[in-house]
C-alpha cells in the first residue's frame, strides 16, 4: 500500500518551512548589507565584495539564505502535505524578500529606465536609455545603457506607468515589484485548476513552483517582468484546458496569450501547445483549424492592438536581437562556441564561433520544436483511439499538451543565446504540472539560484572557460547517453 500523506505538522515539513524563512529573512539582510542598491558599486568581484565594509557578513548572509532556502524547498521536492500548506509557505517565504532591496540583478533599473524613455515621447526600441539621458543611468547596468528596450509594448506602458506614478525611481521599483507580485498571484490562482485538468495534486504543482527560490528571489525581490508573463501565460491556458471549442472563451485565451507575449517573447513557443489543448472532440486538422484559428485571432489581435496604441509599432522585435549580447558559459550554444574559440586560439586561429553556434542552436530550437509539437499531435490522435498513457484519469489531453508547452519553454531556455537564472522559471510551472519525475528540472533551478550574488554580480563570469568545458563536457555526456538510449531494443 502507498505511505500515507504526511501531516502538515510532521518534523520535516515544519523544519522545512521555518527553514526556508530563516534564508528568506537572510536574503533580505543580505540585500540591505550588499544588494543590488542604485549606488552600489559596478563591476565588483567576489573577492573585491569579501574585502569591502560589510562584504564577509554580505556574502555570509547570501550564501547561507540561499542554501537554506534551496535546501527547505528540494526536501519537498514530491510535493508538500497539502495544497495549502504550500500556498502559506510559500507566502511566508515571500514576505521578507517583498521588502528587500532589488536582489540578484540590476534589471529592474533597466525597466525604470525604458519605461522612463518611453514616458518622455521617445521610442525605447530605437533610443537606448542613456542616449535619451535617463536620470538613473548610473544604477543600469552598463552592458544595457546602449541597447534597445527587448520587451514587448504592454511591459513598456507598465514600466512607463510605474514611473509616472512611482515619482522617482523608487517609487518606480515598488511598483515595478508590484506589477511582478500581481502576475505572481495570478499564477498562483490559476495553478489549482490547471493541476486539476493535469490530474496531478495541486500541493506538488504549488509547491514546486511558488516556492521555488528563484521565485522569491528573482521574480519577487528582482521585480522582473518574467512573473507577469507567466502569470498571463497560465491563465491563458487555463482558459483553454477548461473551455476547449468554445469561441468566445478561446478569443479570450488567445488574448491573454498574446498579452504574455508582448510582455516577453519567449511566451511564444506555447501557442502551438495551446491550440492542440483548445480543440474539442476528435483530434483532425479541421477541428485544429477550427479552433486553433480561434485562439490565433484573439493572439493576432491582441498583439496588433498593443502595438499601435502605443505607436510603438513592432520595434521591440528588433529589439531582440541585442539581448544576447552578453557571452556566459550558462548559455549551452554559447560555452560551445567559447569552447571553439578557445580550441581556435589555441591552433593560432580567431573562429569567431560564437555567433555561428548561436544561429545553428536556434535553428536547431525551430526543428525541436516541430518535433515536440508533433509528438503530441500524434499522442492526441492516439488518444482518440482510446489508448490512454495513464490509466485511470478524467483525461489525459491536457496534460499531454502542457506537457508539451513545458518542454518546449525547456528547449528555449537551454538553446536561446543567453541565460539567466531567472530563466528556469519559465518551464517551471509546466513541467510541475506534468512530468513524472521531477529531479532533472529541479536540480538545475536549484544550481541556478547560487549563480548571482545579491548586487547583481553574476559569478559565471568569473569562470568563463572552466564553466564553458564543463557545459560542453556535459552537453557531450548527455548526447552519448541520448545516443546510447535510442540504440537499445
Amino acid at each position: 500500500m502507498p505511505a500515507p500523506p504526511r501531516s502538515a505538522a510532521a518534523p520535516g515539513p515544519r523544519v522545512a518551512r521555518y527553514a526556508g524563512l530563516a534564508g528568506a529573512i537572510l536574503l533580505t539582510v543580505a540585500g540591505y548589507l550588499g544588494g543590488a542598491l542604485p549606488d552600489s558599486p559596478l563591476g565588483a568581484t567576489p573577492v573585491s565584495i569579501w574585502h569591502s565594509p560589510g562584504g564577509q557578513a554580505t556574502l555570509t548572509c547570501w550564501l547561507v539564505g540561499t542554501a537554506l532556502l534551496v535546501g527547505a524547498w528540494w526536501s519537498l521536492r514530491a510535493g508538500a502535505p497539502s495544497g495549502r500548506w504550500a500556498y502559506v509557505t510559500a507566502g511566508l517565504w515571500v514576505l521578507p524578500l517583498l521588502v528587500a532591496p532589488p536582489l540578484g540583478s540590476r534589471d529592474v533599473y533597466s525597466y525604470a529606465c525604458q519605461g522612463w524613455t518611453y514616458a518622455q515621447g521617445l521610442d525605447p526600441y530605437a533610443t537606448p536609455v542613456a542616449a535619451a539621458g535617463c536620470p538613473w543611468l548610473d544604477a543600469v547596468a552598463p552592458i544595457w545603457r546602449d541597447t534597445p528596450a527587448p520587451y514587448g509594448p504592454v511591459f513598456v506602458l507598465l514600466a512607463a506607468l510605474a514611473v509616472g506614478l512611482g515619482g522617482g525611481l523608487t517609487g518606480a521599483i515598488v511598483l515595478l515589484r508590484v506589477i511582478a507580485v500581481a502576475g505572481l498571484l495570478l499564477a498562483a490562482l490559476c495553478l489549482p485548476g490547471l493541476a486539476r485538468a493535469a490530474g496531478v495534486p495541486t500541493r506538488r504543482a504549488a509547491w514546486l513552483t511558488l516556492a521555488a527560490p528563484l521565485v522569491g528571489v528573482h521574480l519577487v525581490a528582482g521585480a522582473h517582468n518574467d512573473a507577469l508573463m507567466l502569470g498571463l501565460l497560465l491563465c491563458g491556458l487555463l482558459i483553454v484546458v477548461r473551455r476547449p471549442g468554445r469561441p468566445v472563451p478561446l478569443l479570450l485565451a488567445g488574448a491573454l496569450l498574446g498579452l504574455a507575449v508582448t510582455v516577453k517573447a519567449s511566451a511564444v513557443v506555447v501557442v502551438p501547445f495551446a491550440a492542440l489543448a483548445a480543440v474539442h472532440g476528435r483530434y483532425t486538422v479541421r477541428a485544429l483549424l477550427r479552433d486553433g484559428g480561434r485562439l490565433a485571432a484573439g493572439l493576432v489581435a491582441a498583439l496588433l492592438v498593443t502595438s499601435a496604441l502605443p505607436g510603438l509599432g513592432f520595434g521591440w522585435v528588433g529589439g531582440l536581437t541585442r539581448s544576447g549580447d552578453s557571452e556566459q558559459w550558462t548559455s549551452p550554444p554559447t560555452a560551445v562556441g567559447l569552447v571553439v574559440d578557445y580550441a581556435g586560439g589555441l591552433a593560432g586561429r580567431d573562429p569567431q564561433a560564437v555567433p555561428a553556434i548561436r544561429a545553428v542552436a536556434l535553428l536547431l530550437l525551430a526543428v525541436v520544436l516541430a518535433i515536440l509539437w508533433w509528438r503530441a499531435w500524434r499522442e492526441l490522435r492516439r488518444l482518440d483511439h482510446g489508448r490512454q498513457p495513464w490509466a485511470g484519469q478524467v483525461s489525459a489531453r491536457p496534460r499531454v499538451a502542457l506537457h508539451g508547452a513545458g518542454l518546449a519553454l525547456a528547449a528555449t531556455v537551454v538553446l536561446s543565446p543567453v541565460f539567466h537564472p531567472w530563466y528556469a522559471t519559465w518551464p517551471l510551472a509546466l513541467l510541475a504540472l506534468t512530468a513524472v519525475r521531477t529531479t532533472w528540472f529541479v536540480l538545475p533551478v536549484a544550481v541556478a539560484a547560487f549563480l548571482a550574488l545579491p548586487d547583481g554580480t553574476n559569478l559565471a563570469r568569473f569562470a568563463k572557460a572552466p564553466g564553458a568545458l564543463a557545459m560542453t563536457a556535459l552537453l557531450l555526456a548527455l548526447a552519448v547517453r541520448g545516443v546510447l538510449r535510442l540504440r537499445r531494443p
